[in-house]
């Protein structure tokens, strides 16, 4: 696999995962919101990723052998940012502005320990991304040292 492969596939990985962490952060930052520009609270939502072939697909090695590890380099991509189904959170509040002719306010189904745990993932998997980028940046560096 090619260097440039390498970086691609983890900046790739990169990008996705900042993308879903700024995701994370609206739905934190919306939790106690129940009235919104479309009507009704606030809805969670969650990135949707999918794999695409690296951005190094053109190169000389993949056309010459379609066997190559390099013709097989998958990235990922964020394809879609969804709204969660899940049902809302009903809260008695018969004072609230917008509250039901039952008193009950309709809250957003974000869950915080969720999306903690969400967010954990996608530092990890960031930093996961970062270390491999700075590892191959080491390897070619070494290889330079030793062609010298």
């Amino acid at each position: 696999m090619s260097f440039e492969t390498m970086m691609g596939i983890s900046a790739g990985g990169m990008s996705a995962q900042r993308f879903r962490l700024n995701v994370i952060a609206s739905n934190l930052a919306n939790q106690n919101t129940t009235r919104t520009p479309e009507g009704g609270p606030y809805r969670r939502r969650d990135v949707v990723f999918a794999t695409t072939l690296s951005e190094a697909e053109g190169s000389a090695d993949q056309t010459t052998n379609p066997e190559s590890p390099e013709s097989q380099a998958l990235s990922v991509k964020v394809v879609d940012v969804i709204s969660d189904p899940s049902p809302l959170v009903m809260k008695y509040q018969p004072g609230h502005p917008d509250a039901n002719a039952d008193g009950y306010v309709a809250y957003p189904n974000v869950n915080t320990f969720e999306e903690m745990v969400n967010m954990l993932s996608a530092t990890r998997s960031y930093e996961a991304n970062a270390t491999i980028m700075k590892n191959a940046k080491e390897m070619i560096n070494k290889t330079i040292d030793l062609l010298k």
